[in-house]
């Protein structure tokens, strides 16, 4: 199973597509199909019956999940996009850095 570079509850940017430069919080993680759940982005409508789910019919509008390569991460620091490096800190642990300002993601 391939890693990605955002986790659940990440800030990310949309960089392509119909939805490019809209912002939003990653909502879920698929890493198999190499795609995430952006809050807010890539709005569908679904049209469907009555259930236990939606108890009103109609047609629903949901997040659909987008493809991994078109979201980067926001900086912390600046706030714009920036690409994802790994370091080992000293005390051992993994965490995640932003390539832009150098400020770390995990803490």
């Amino acid at each position: 199973m391939p890693k990605l570079h955002v986790k659940k509850g990440d800030k990310v940017v949309v960089i392509a597509g119909k939805d490019k430069t809209k912002t939003g919080r990653v909502l879920a993680v698929y890493p198999k199909e190499q795609r995430v759940l952006v809050e807010g982005v890539n709005i569908v409508k679904r049209h469907t019956k009555p259930s236990m789910a939606y108890q009103e019919g109609g047609i629903i509008e949901k997040e659909a999940p987008v493809h991994v390569s078109n979201v980067q991460l926001v900086d912390p620091k600046t706030g714009a996009p920036t690409r994802i490096g790994y370091k080992v800190l000293e005390d051992g642990k993994k965490v995640r850095y932003a390539k832009k300002s150098g400020e770390v993601i995990d803490e």
